[in-house]
């Protein structure tokens, strides 16, 4: 079809059928539409897979892209055959309950509600596609991931690993760095005289420096020469692929440890500096957050502050304590005599 809407609008595009009646059918559709939005404001209708051909258009420079697309095949069953309006509470209820259905754990079901609570608010306030859209709490009783290793555990982990998967963990240990960080870590990025390496493709886009502490500067020492880009390599190769392969398996096994990810390391080196004594503040920097909510998970494992406060009612110092049972029964007699 070749025409020019109400509004202004020039088209030029297949109508998708090869049926005239059919084709008719939908250019006068679109006119209509285009004069309802003209002259009554209202808006023409979307359809839900239109915003997610969008959404995913918008996410498709992230790294985890693919991510977005297994969710978004996954709610189409659901939403597939919605326009963006008739998308309602009663829409949501039955996302979560076909979920639960199929034995998701309520974490999972958080990422379709989250997924789907995101395309709406897009279509809502960045494309003004739909004027309202229905409230969606995500679900209550997530269990945060809670692994991380003792010293100990850290040790056999090493002894257990083949050279190159060692100089990741231990690297990973004394900094936290995200596994894509370090396998892309570049040594024109690196400055061991100022103890500092520079991240570019980091998890949020955004670039930070990463300090350097004196575990870091020998892991790095002893690997340089192996490549002339890239700091981390396998068999003087670039790493390409995921870290968490046969070589990991095989390592985890070998150490006795179990329900173990590399991205564990990163929780495990979080949790060594508040118990050091690390601030949230501080931590916030050295591990690159944007947000302080993602920090504060790691502050059970720091209870010096607190150590004042708890000896306030030791036993020696009870007597720091009134006794408002006997207070209360003080004034009330005082009111009796009066």
């Amino acid at each position: 079809m070749s025409t020019t809407l109400p509004n202004g609008k020039r088209l030029r595009q297949s109508t998708g059928t090869e049926q005239r009646s059919e084709a008719e059918a939908f250019l006068a559709k679109l006119k209509l539409d285009s004069y309802r939005e003209l002259h009554f404001g209202i808006k023409p209708q979307r359809s839900w897979q239109e915003a997610v051909v969008r959404f995913l258009a918008v996410k498709a420079t992230l790294r985890d892209v693919k991510g977005y697309q297994g969710i978004c095949r996954r709610l189409h069953e659901y939403l597939g055959d919605f326009s963006l309006n008739q998308i309602n509470g009663d829409v949501i209820w039955n996302i979560i309950q076909g979920e639960m259905k199929r034995g998701n754990a309520v974490a999972t079901i958080n990422r379709h509600l989250a997924v789907t609570r995101a395309i709406l608010r897009m279509a809502r306030d960045e494309w003004q596609w739909i004027d309202s859209m229905p409230k969606i709490r995500l679900l209550s009783g997530e269990v945060e991931r809670d692994r991380w290793l003792t010293r100990e555990e850290a040790d056999r982990l090493i002894s257990a690993s083949p050279p190159h998967l060692t100089s990741l963990i231990r690297f990973a240990l004394a900094t936290g760095c995200r596994a894509r960080e370090i396998t892309s870590l570049e040594w024109h990025r690196v400055d061991l005289e100022r103890k500092t390496a520079w991240l570019d493709k980091t998890k949020n886009g955004t670039p930070r420096g990463v300090p350097l502490n004196s575990d870091a500067i020998e892991v790095l020492l002893s690997v340089q020469g192996n490549h002339p880009q890239y700091c981390f390599t396998y068999q003087k190769q670039p790493i390409k692929t995921a870290i968490t392969n046969h070589a990991w398996y095989a390592a985890i096994e070998k150490a006795g440890l179990s329900d173990l990810r590399f991205h564990d390391l990163r929780h495990t080196w979080a949790s060594w500096h508040r118990q050091a004594g690390t601030s949230c503040d501080e931590l916030k920097d050295l591990g690159g957050w944007k947000s302080r909510s993602m920090v504060d998970r790691y502050a059970k494992f720091a209870t010096e502050q607190l150590t004042v406060a708890a000896s306030r009612i030791e036993s020696g110092r009870v007597a720091n304590v009134v006794n408002l049972v006997t207070f209360m029964s003080r004034q009330e007699n005082q009111k009796v005599c009066a």
